[in-house]
């Protein structure tokens, strides 16, 4: 079934391939999310401060931290934390929330300790920052005056990792059949698997982005995992009609109408700039060709999907609001 209402979504999570702009399309959900009153926490775990860099503010500490105020909409915005969650710590907290370590775990932390167990097994690794990610999501007793978040926003790892970065029960089967970390990973998966889930996949309207979204799309489900949304990322405006895209393609311009507009506008119609105006015309048409023949295929997949468009001056903060509000227009947010 597709799925077109996500008011009951509490964890968004976002992929992609590298290159489509997953990161981007994470943040404007995050500012999409954000409206009307709205406290969103916007979430990364790939250790590249993203977040900082998009937002223009200060490394971002193992800490939520207020970074921007959400999308303007209704009576008042809400507001936008974020958080870099950081294995290392994360383990640090589990062992202090759950075993009582506390100023023992960080002197495992100095021995090193922490780094040999989050590199000689990838799966408790994955525990431990999808466990962090739970606790925002799911708070209770033990986050006396922590913010109550409406949504949690994750800019995830990409398409080709997600299902195992996200399936931690199977992943731990091998190393962790018992005790509270597998315990942890089993109550994870219950959130994971649930309609409060939403897995969203940034694509770009390229063969190799498309086709890595269609095996994201069959990897989630066989794991039991919920498809969201597909966002076609970076694309180009429909400004050319399809009878001139026809005559581009087909090499049928008419150059002296070409040579007569150039004219009109003040510019002088040398041959070579009318050749490189028809071979630019020609590249355009091919290229819209490329990303209808995608576009097409992307509407197969059964998924809901909203487009984002490229934007000439690269991603700002401004940016960002304006790909926010995009998201919102066509439902998600």
């Amino acid at each position: 079934m597709r799925r077109t209402d996500w008011s009951g979504v509490r964890l968004h999570v976002v992929t992609g391939k590298g290159g489509t702009g997953k990161s981007t399309a994470a943040a404007a959900l995050a500012l999409a999310l954000a409206a009307e009153g709205r406290q969103v926490l916007l979430c990364e775990v790939e250790g590249r401060q993203g977040i900082a860099r998009m937002f223009d503010v200060d490394p971002l500490p193992y800490a939520e931290r207020r970074i921007a105020t959400g999308l303007a909409g209704g009576a008042r915005p809400g507001t936008v934390h974020a958080l870099h969650i950081d294995p290392e710590a994360a383990l640090l907290e589990y062992l202090a929330l759950y075993y009582k370590l506390g100023r023992a775990g960080r002197a495992l932390d100095r021995f090193g300790v922490v780094e040999f167990a989050t590199t000689i097994a990838p799966g408790v690794r994955d525990v431990l920052l999808t466990g962090k990610l739970y606790e925002a999501v799911q708070r209770n007793a033990r986050n006396k005056g922590a913010v109550q978040y409406d949504a949690v926003v994750l800019d995830a790892p990409p398409t080709g990792r997600i299902t195992q970065f996200l399936n931690v029960s199977d992943e731990l089967a091998g190393l962790a059949k018992v005790g509270p970390i597998r315990s942890q990973a089993d109550t994870m998966m219950t959130l994971f698997r649930s309609p409060r889930t939403a897995v969203h996949l940034v694509t770009v309207l390229e063969e190799m982005p498309v086709q890595e979204t269609a095996d994201g799309i069959a990897q989630l489900r066989e794991a039991e995992l919920p498809v969201g949304a597909v966002i076609v990322n970076q694309v180009r405006p429909r400004d050319v009609g399809p009878d001139d895209l026809a005559d581009a393609l087909a090499g049928r311009l008419d150059r002296a109408q070409l040579g007569a507009d150039l004219e009109a506008g003040g510019v002088t119609p040398s041959p070579e700039l009318v050749d490189g105006l028809v071979a630019e015309a020609r590249d355009h048409a091919e290229r819209r060709a490329l990303e209808d023949a995608q576009r097409a295929l992307v509407a197969g997949f059964d998924v809901p999907s909203v487009e984002l468009p490229r934007l000439p001056g690269g991603v700002d903060l401004g940016g960002l609001y304006d790909l926010a509000a995009t998201l919102r227009e066509q439902g998600l947010g």
